[in-house]
């Protein structure tokens, strides 16, 4: 789960890190009041889980009411890039006299959090691991001991921090790694971490992710993140507990357990198609769970084919077989299926496809051959 800027500063602010004031609202009039009561000048920033928020006009500073409700006006319904602008966040502009790099994320290669620090805050960080990997200072943390001041201190001294500001950095790294541990975020960054001209140090912005299967143990989490511009097949999965993502592409993708779900994007994309989905049905998919997936898949106006791909272990291959012949009897479906079943009672799931000989709908033996076809049937049906 992606956090709004504004709903990832007041996570910091929880946990101790140093943010600006400021207020989330939804109307012009509300954003005037906010600015009148935090006091000029103001940025109004739209809250949008995209980046280029800047370049698309969605963040103007605002020297008095006049301008902050200009600004509130433009960007309140603003399109970057297909995001509405639904919140803006009105806050005290901050003067800057440096600008910083944080964050704190998981190293899978590792298996343990890794904390980052730069002197090069304000741009991309992979511009500056890329230009200048020298300036970006990368360290692991033991798990069992958890970030110390004597590491947070190394790396804000190795990474090249004022010295009257190091013991500041230390705590806003030490402060970042608590909210990373203690709301089990899979990445918190800080870009840019600014220093003050009174040398104060406290976050201009803020990027959280949180993981979502860590939700339950953080109840007054659940309704963050950006619900207005969330896809609504997306929402509509998640309300189904079916793990479900939309791509971009025209070739609906279902499978029981997610690597193998990402193999067969892969094998897809390599047959020259383009997945227009993620579907991992899980394990146990009996009749029920598929019809539900493929109304999901189909739900997409893009999709021009379909391919599932079932492995029968705990999942049984005849159930899958009769919930695509319940799955067509409801739905009724205009694109080409194309089914490969293998595994527990694969023979008795083809032979009630077989016998049910329904319409366009296509077998196949192996993920490569599954991948042509289908390929092949989306280019057809487009």
């Amino acid at each position: 789960m992606d956090l709004l800027e504004y709903q990832g500063k007041q996570l910091f602010g929880r946990h101790g890190l140093a943010v600006s004031d400021g207020k989330a609202v939804t109307t012009v009039d509300d954003a005037v009041a906010a600015a009148n009561e935090i006091g000029y000048p103001v940025v109004v920033k739209a809250q949008v889980l995209i980046g280029g928020r800047g370049k698309a006009g969605g963040v103007k500073l605002a020297a008095n009411e006049a301008e902050a409700r200009e600004h509130a006006t433009n960007i309140l319904g603003l399109d970057i890039k297909g995001h509405i602008v639904r919140t803006v966040w009105i806050e005290y502009a901050s003067d800057i006299a440096t600008e910083y790099y944080a964050s704190v994320l998981l190293d899978r290669g590792a298996k343990k959090p890794l904390v980052m620090f730069s002197v090069e805050g304000g741009v991309e960080i992979e511009t500056v691991a890329e230009e200048t990997p020298e300036k970006l200072i990368k360290q692991n943390v033991d798990p069992l001991v958890g970030l110390t001041r004597e590491q947070a201190v190394d790396i804000a001294t190795k990474g090249g921090a004022d010295d009257d500001v190091i013991e500041g950095v230390a705590d806003a790294l030490l402060a970042l790694y608590t909210v990373w541990i203690e709301e089990d975020c899979s990445l918190a960054e800080i870009n840019p971490l600014i220093v003050t001209p009174d040398r104060k140090v406290k976050a201009l912005d803020a990027k959280v992710t949180l993981d979502g299967n860590a939700l339950f143990r953080h109840p007054e989490n659940k309704d963050l993140g950006d619900s207005a511009n969330a896809d609504p097949i997306e929402v509509k999965a998640a309300e189904q507990d079916v793990i479900y993502v939309k791509l971009d592409g025209d070739i609906g993708i279902m499978g029981n357990g997610a690597g193998l779900v990402m193999s067969t994007l892969d094998v897809v994309a390599g047959a020259g198609g383009n997945p227009a989905n993620f579907l991992d049905a899980g394990g146990g998919s009996d009749a029920a769970k598929v019809t539900q997936a493929i109304e999901l898949i189909l739900s997409n106006d893009a999709v021009n084919a379909v391919l599932l791909n079932i492995f029968g272990g705990i999942t049984r291959c005849d159930e899958v077989a009769k919930g695509l012949v319940e799955a067509f009897a409801q739905l009724k479906p205009t694109v080409p299926f194309v089914v490969r079943l293998d595994g527990t009672n694969d023979v008795e799931g083809r032979k009630i496809l077989e016998d049910a000989a329904l319409p366009n709908v296509h077998a196949a033996t192996t993920m490569d051959s599954a991948a042509e076809l289908v390929v092949k049937l989306a280019k057809e049906n487009s």
